[in-house]
């Protein structure tokens, strides 16, 4: 059941909303109907990031059940990063990535109790 959390100084349509939050669904690989997204869009005074360039800043802050090995985490991550910069038009000093890892039984919806996660 992952909670990604996206910040940017992007102003996005809905549409571009709709189609990067589809494609960070699917790149999540779980049930999509598990994977929760946020996008907030934020004035560039709001946000900051010590090696930035000229251009809008996106992060992500993904909790995720612990368990995932870096190298599924470390290809999401880059993933998200280039559909950002490719699709977005944000460059790549000014994209992060943070993951939170969390036991399953952490992460809750009103019908559920999430377990740990097995590669599934």
């Amino acid at each position: 059941m992952p909670l990604l959390q996206f910040a940017t100084t992007l102003s996005l349509s809905p549409a571009e909303r709709e189609s990067f939050v589809a494609f960070v669904t699917e790149e999540m690989e779980t049930t999509a109907g598990h994977v929760a997204v946020t996008i907030a869009e934020h004035d560039p005074s709001a946000m900051a990031i010590g090696r930035a360039v000229e251009g809008p800043l996106l992060f992500l802050d993904a909790e995720i059940r612990g368990g995932r090995p870096f190298e599924y985490k470390r290809a999401f991550a880059l993933a998200v990063m280039e559909r950002a910069v490719e699709a977005l038009g944000v460059p790549e000093p000014n994209c992060k990535v943070v993951f939170t890892e969390h036991a399953g039984e952490d992460m809750m919806g009103i019908d559920r109790v999430g377990g740990d996660w097995d590669g599934a």
